[in-house]
């Protein structure tokens, strides 16, 4: 049996497993490891595996990780969430459609800090639903903006998928953080557009809801004000030089902090439910980068991601061609898992297939950010619909029915990102000490 072919079992095997529930992170040192015994052997194998762990854990970049995690989860702890949608509610409700908008930019805002788009979808709906059943919001257009809002997590820095991403590929996490910041507030733009157009022309959708004096709307930027500032400071150092990125994650982690002590938003129990929870989730993570990498030492020993590479760069298609295909099997897995699953079983795969048809890696790193999250809540499945049904108890057609608008309007923004690789590369080139 040839190396490629024993390759392509194991992911076979991994795939199949995984639809059986199998957690991803030991699943994938199974699968590495039983790979690696039928490629070099038991023992060699087992001295790998016993080496991968602290090869990679034990780097300092890593911490970036649990920094950013902490930041995020100290955020969510003093409720700014609730303090962006009251922003954005202040500034947006008196329109049609205004707090569907609202939820747009308090997601944009939330993202900024959370990383998760589930986490945001399931944080956001507990703030965002009762408010527009109080003004008698279409149930799809209420969940709608909310679980389309809930994919900015991921793209918005700081991203756990650009993170994990960068680990696995050896790429700057700060230039992909610059990568996120104009794609993003596309996305933005084009939800905004999309509630617009709706609710112009069924105004039943989103009726308007009370007028704020501009007094009001300034005193509602306490806390989100906060959040904003701490957003500039941490990108802006890490655009400008001033900090690495991992510096950047302590700046973040201890200004979210502060924050939430100024606001009085802490309490002892909700202090350590943040901090245990940024262990548990550092953990899993790990977990789940020593199982890619020792997956992904099976598969460069199989030769299949090369010969796979080479396959491809002789079927004499567009690039351009070849990447679509791409996308549309990460749209695809993206209704079936999660952003992080997705990008440790597929980067192994297509990453050697990208570098060979000369793809920017940093452009290439948004894309696939972007169209796996728009998996997240693409109909029938998406796994974004099914965490928000439970959150709210809204029926799953009534979901889908309302979140189709914005599926197109991510079509349409997808189209943009690749029609004008500039908006993802802009920044990340114009950085100091890139």
């Amino acid at each position: 049996m040839n190396e490629p072919l024993i390759g392509l079992i194991g992911i076979v095997l991994l795939v199949v497993l995984m639809f059986l529930k199998v957690p991803v992170a030991y699943l994938m040192m199974l699968v590495g490891f039983a790979g690696l015994v039928v490629l070099i052997g038991f023992g060699p194998a087992l001295t790998q595996i016993g080496l991968i762990p602290h090869r990679y854990v034990a780097d300092y970049s890593i911490a970036v990780l649990p920094l950013f995690l902490l930041m995020g989860m100290l955020v969510s702890a003093a409720g700014i969430s609730r303090d962006l949608f009251k922003t954005a509610y202040a500034w947006f409700g008196q329109i049609r459609g205004g707090l569907a908008m609202a939820t747009v930019v308090a997601c944009a805002g939330f993202a900024a800090a959370c990383g998760s788009s589930m986490a945001e979808a399931a944080a956001m709906g507990e703030v965002v639903v009762p408010e527009m059943r109080k003004y008698k919001y279409d149930p799809g257009m209420t969940i709608g903006s909310i679980a389309a809002g809930g994919t900015l997590a991921i793209l918005i820095p700081p991203s756990l998928g650009f993170i994990l991403y960068a680990m696995l590929t050896a790429q700057s996490i700060g230039r992909l953080f610059m990568a996120g910041i104009l794609p993003g507030i596309t996305v933005v733009v084009f939800y905004l557009t999309t509630i617009y157009i709706l609710c112009k022309r069924n105004p039943s959708l989103g009726p308007a809801a009370f007028k704020t004096s501009f007094k009001e709307k300034v005193t509602t930027l306490r806390g989100s004000g906060a959040m904003l500032i701490l957003f500039v400071v941490v990108m802006g150092g890490i655009y400008g030089g001033i900090f690495t990125t991992t510096e950047a994650g302590a700046v973040g982690a201890f200004g979210a902090l502060v924050i939430g002590l100024i606001l009085r938003r802490y309490s002892r129990q909700s202090l350590w439910g943040a901090l245990a929870e940024t262990g548990k989730l550092t953990g899993m993570m790990l977990a789940i980068f020593v199982g890619a990498m020792i997956f992904n030492s099976f598969l460069a020993l199989s030769q299949l991601p090369f010969w796979l590479a080479e396959a491809v760069a002789n079927l004499n298609m567009p690039t351009f061609v070849i990447l679509v295909v791409i996308l549309l099997i990460y749209i695809l897995l993206g209704c079936f898992f999660d952003v992080i699953t997705v990008l440790v079983l597929t980067i192994p795969i297509f990453f050697p297939v990208i570098q060979t048809l000369g793809i920017d890696p940093i452009w290439y790193g948004v894309l696939m950010v972007r169209v796996n999250e728009v998996g997240l809540i693409t109909p029938p499945f998406g796994m974004n619909n099914f965490i928000l049904a439970g959150v709210t108890k809204v029926p799953l057609g009534t979901i889908y029915r309302g979140i189709i608008p914005f599926v197109i309007a991510d079509m349409f923004n997808i189209a943009l990102l690749l029609a004008l690789p500039q908006i993802s590369l802009l920044l990340p080139n114009m950085m100091m000490g890139k």
